[in-house]
């Protein structure tokens, strides 16, 4: 198998991202009412942006990890 390029890992962190960003967004609007908190769509979405934010970071972290110093780990 081809390890990934640092640009190829970048782009499917950021669409894997992206994809869940819109989930949590929903679940968000969704879920917290059930537990009594009430958030603006503006709040929720900078609340989501924060955790996309770190969960693009681990994805790349991760990814680059898996394919250079732990490859073989994971092979």
């Amino acid at each position: 198998m081809i390890p990934q390029s640092r640009r190829g890992s970048i782009r499917e962190a950021i669409f894997g991202t992206v994809v869940g960003y819109v989930i949590a967004l929903l679940a968000q609007e969704t879920i917290l009412p059930w537990w009594g908190f009430h958030a603006s769509l503006g709040s929720n979405a900078v609340i989501g942006g924060l955790f996309t934010v770190i969960s693009l970071s681990r994805s790349v972290v991760t990814r680059r990890l898996c394919n250079g110093p732990l490859r073989r780990f994971f092979a």
